[in-house]
């Protein structure tokens, strides 16, 4: 095992250890730092793209599966911009899931929403939301 120890941008020092016994240390720290932005970009996924486990094994598969979800995310992002909906992505993409056939624009959809605590006492009604 190889012991490095750095500063890092913000002056706190780290210390890694490794078996590459060849590489210089300035590589070894950039690997790792390149490898804690792959790990951050897992998570994102995780908690934005509502992925908890991918239909396929293959590498085209996964790609396939997390360009997918990018785009629903990008587009739902996009039609919340421009109709200006105070919904938040978690809440847009809730409504989306649940009412995927619904007959209604999305103005309407998205739009008409009414919160829980503001219906009336009697309604019977159940909510999904």
């Amino acid at each position: 095992m190889r012991r490095i120890g750095l500063r890092d941008d913000e002056g706190r020092y780290l210390v890694l250890l490794t078996n590459q016994m060849e590489l210089p240390t300035r590589t070894i720290c950039d690997l790792y730092r390149q490898r804690w932005q792959v790990e951050l970009f897992f998570k994102w996924i995780k908690q934005h793209l509502r992925i908890k486990r991918f239909f396929g094994n293959s590498e085209n598969a996964v790609k396939t599966q997390i360009w997918t979800a990018v785009a629903t995310y990008v587009l739902v992002a996009i039609v919340r911009k421009r109709l200006n909906v105070n919904l938040s992505m978690h809440g847009m993409l809730q409504i989306l899931s649940v009412m995927p056939f619904e007959k209604m624009s999305l103005i309407q959809l998205l739009t008409d929403v009414v919160p829980i605590e503001n219906a009336a006492e009697g309604d019977k009604q159940l909510f999904l939301l």
